[in-house]
């Protein structure tokens, strides 16, 4: 693997992403950037929380995406009667052989859709949070390793719905991205209402990647190149949103490394091996907002964590876009003819 993503390997990377966001985008009608987004958190290896009302989308998105990926893919309907064993698996002894098997829960797949995740109990939830952070499931002392790639796209509605429990801080910080999905424009709200002889947008999809190249694409996505003072950025901010009076916990060290990793795969979709402060920005609203905890006096007079984030990016200096792409050209002529071949 070269030190540099080449040239030729982004305009690969930046294809292919294409190809991927117009699969999905054939069942969720204009929502582009949202899919996006989804796609960035499967390449950087991390998770992603979609919080919206009901009958928006969240579910198909998901399905839409296992559909494109060709892999393993299972479902888990979060209830309030869910237990922890429901998701991980449970260990039983068999009589015949005389020894105790475990059987794999449906975490064990390459893309999980946790849906209503927030209607479960939260010992339940906390089974989530070593598989979403190391990949691994420990079972009564065992420990199984989950498959690569592995990502979970956990779906909730709003907290003010009936019936749901709000997710502790520890679970929002194992997700890269939250975003929403939001109601559909007319004209996407009109092509819906002409199918809907359709119920299922996604059961007609086929697969356009093998999970192989996804981890293909997720390595090569580590080699594009990140600027020291990009990087200097990102711990600025990151540091801004811990001091300000606004926050009683800021964005974690998690949430800086998130953030490095989803830049570089969002720079790379857009045909660029190497970051700039504006991919930082254009993130930032999705990685570090839900990684925020409120002051309660700032969030009684009304403060949102989105706010917060918009005025620190509105406080923090970005290094110039000049001195970025000098950097990122002399790492790819330093580099040069010691590329991969693009496939």
């Amino acid at each position: 693997m070269p030190t540099t993503m080449s040239t030729e390997q982004a305009s690969w990377f930046c294809d292919t992403f294409s190809t991927l966001v117009s699969n999905v985008g054939q069942s969720v009608l204009g929502k582009d950037q949202t899919i996006k987004l989804v796609l960035t958190a499967m390449l950087s290896e991390g998770h992603v929380l979609l919080e919206d009302a009901p009958g928006t989308g969240k579910t198909m998105l998901a399905r839409s995406l296992a559909a494109t990926v060709k892999g393993s893919n299972s479902r888990i309907q979060f209830t309030p009667d869910l237990l922890p064993s429901d998701v991980t698996g449970i260990t039983i002894y068999d009589q015949r052989t005389g020894q105790f098997e475990f059987h794999h829960g449906p975490i064990f797949a390459n893309l999980v859709l946790a849906d209503e995740i927030n209607r479960a109990s939260p010992k339940t939830q906390s089974a989530l949070l070593e598989v979403m952070e190391e990949g691994r499931v420990t079972v009564d002392g065992v420990t199984y390793p989950q498959a690569r790639p592995f990502m979970v796209i956990a779906t909730q509605n709003p907290i003010e719905q009936a019936g749901t429990y709000r997710l502790p801080e520890a679970q929002l910080d194992r997700f890269l991205i939250k975003t929403s999905i939001g109601y559909p424009d007319r004209a996407a709200t009109v092509a819906l209402l002409s199918g809907s002889a359709q119920r299922d947008r996604s059961a007609s999809l086929r697969p356009v990647i093998t999970t192989e190249a996804v981890v293909e694409m997720a390595q090569l996505a580590t080699t594009v190149h990140v600027d020291a003072a990009v990087l200097d950025y990102v711990a600025a901010l990151c540091e801004l949103t811990r001091e300000v009076p606004e926050t009683r916990l800021g964005v974690s060290v998690r949430g800086a490394l998130a953030m490095v990793r989803a830049s570089k795969v969002w720079a790379a979709s857009q045909g660029r091996n190497y970051v700039l402060p504006d991919d930082i920005k254009e993130l930032a609203p999705h990685i570090f907002t839900h990684r925020l905890v409120l002051d309660p006096e700032a969030e009684f007079t009304g403060t949102t964590a989105s706010q917060v984030i918009t005025s620190v990016l509105a406080k923090v200096p970005a290094p110039t876009r000049r001195g970025s792409e000098d950097s990122a050209a002399a790492a790819e002529n330093q580099d040069s003819g010691s590329g991969q071949e693009a496939h």
